[in-house]
């Protein structure tokens, strides 16, 4: 446990909280903490949008709706959300990126985005 107090976000400090309701990250610890077995890195803290769920969907990856058997709440605009890597990249390149939470993002995510892409959709 203590490997994650010591994470950085992408700024350099140490990474924050993305959301505990609903649970998010890889490890379900509400930081979007990555690792070895995180082979999705899921390491991006995000605002939901209606837009980016409905591209999500449509790619085949449905986060809206709730799948109670595996105590996955479903998403709604507004929640924050640890994203694979791989995905908020491929939202951006088709302009649905959500925003991102830049302190609650972790700093491996900088070796799939550049770090100007996420402060263009830092949340406020």
């Amino acid at each position: 446990m203590l490997k994650w107090l010591m994470a950085q976000n992408v700024l350099g400090g140490e990474l924050e909280p993305c959301s505990l309701d609903p649970l998010t990250g890889f490890y379900r610890d509400g930081c979007c903490n990555t690792g070895a077995e995180d082979t999705g890195v899921h390491s991006v803290c995000t605002l939901m949008t209606a837009e980016f769920l409905a591209f999500s969907k449509e790619q085949g990856n449905d986060l809206s709706t709730p799948q109670p058997a595996s105590g996955f709440p479903g998403l709604e605009p507004g929640d924050r959300w640890c994203l694979c890597a791989a995905r908020w990249k491929e939202a951006l390149d088709v302009g649905a990126a959500p925003r991102v939470v830049l302190e609650a993002t972790h700093a491996s995510t900088l070796e799939w985005i550049d770090l100007d892409d996420l402060r263009r959709y830092a949340a406020v």
